[in-house]
């Protein structure tokens, strides 16, 4: 400050000095740092292709368990059908015209399931549906849904059609009931 405050000329003294030492070490640390750069530039390469192959992966094992959870809910459907189906249908308080419609609505499901599974069988084995893993399981999961939402209605219409043979049981045993007058 007392420079600039000064007056008169300030004037500069001599010719600058390179440094050749410092020109050189700059020149090194600059290779080096290049160097660096490349193994950074092929360090990330490698890891985003490991990143795509974790991604294949992780839907790999989404489709096996979305598939896993259709096996499942297809034998838990069937598995109604077969048991509570004959059970209901057997029962004496099941009027002959309700047998036709009861058993149409359990014959719908189980069609829609079987088509569910056929569906996903062109899905996994046909290329010509050109999607991606990550669409494939996306549709997988979606089929998976479906399927335990038909689980949830066949599992519903059961107990519907428990709940009107116990009331009509029992109403025949009221309508049935010696009086003891």
């Amino acid at each position: 400050m007392a420079l600039f405050l000064s007056p008169g000329i300030a004037r500069a003294q001599g010719m600058p000095v390179y440094d050749n030492v410092n020109f050189i070490s700059f020149a090194k640390q600059l290779l080096e740092a290049g160097k660096q750069t490349v193994n950074i530039i092929k360090t990330m390469e490698f890891l985003k292709e490991q990143k795509e192959n974790i991604d294949k992966v992780n839907n790999a094992i989404k489709q096996l368990r979305a598939v896993k959870e259709l096996v499942k809910n297809n034998q838990r459907l069937y598995q109604i059908v077969q048991n509570d189906l004959r059970e209901i249908l057997n029962s004496p308080f099941i009027k002959p015209e309700e047998i036709n419609r009861i058993s149409n609505s359990f014959n719908l499901i189980l069609q829609n399931s079987t088509e569910g599974m056929e569906f996903i069988d062109q899905i996994l084995s046909n290329d010509h549906m050109k999607m991606t893993d990550a669409e494939r399981a996306e549709v997988l999961i979606e089929q998976e849904l479906q399927s335990k939402e038909m689980v949830s209605e066949i599992e519903q219409k059961t107990r519907r059609y428990r709940e009107i043979i116990e009331f009509r049981e029992m109403q025949s045993k009221i309508n049935n009931r010696e009086g003891d007058y």
